[in-house]
């Protein structure tokens, strides 16, 4: 069984940055593609991005393509999504999401954490 908590949500300014991050409990951390997902209020839940165990393959959602960056450290079994030149459109809660190897891509996940509110003001 998979743990995640993440972190680094917050407010920020239209145009800012903000960095998630997500760590994971476990001994087999890089067998795992990590991911986020984000739900506005009113929307459904939907694909950002997401990596593979050993990071040689990402996968953008094409609204956060050329923005947000995902990345991993396995040595902290950790997951980040750098995000920058961020909209108000991007305010959401953020999930991490891991599953078994499995490709990086917007598949079902069968581990979630319980989110962080990310919200960007106009």
């Amino acid at each position: 069984q998979v743990q995640l908590v993440e972190s680094g949500g917050g407010l920020v300014q239209a145009g800012g940055s903000l960095r998630l991050s997500c760590a994971a409990s476990g001994r087999t951390f890089r067998s795992y593609t990590m991911g986020w997902f984000r739900q506005a209020p009113g929307k459904e839940r939907e694909f950002v991005a997401a990596i593979t165990g050993n990071g040689s393959s990402t996968n953008y959602a094409n609204s956060v393509k050329g923005r947000f960056t995902i990345s991993r450290d396995n040595a902290k079994n950790t997951v980040y999504l750098q995000m920058n030149s961020l909209k108000p459109e991007d305010t959401a809660v953020y999930y991490c999401v891991a599953s078994w190897l499995v490709a990086a891509g917007p598949t079902p996940y069968d581990h979630w954490g319980q989110g962080t509110q990310v919200t960007v003001s106009s």
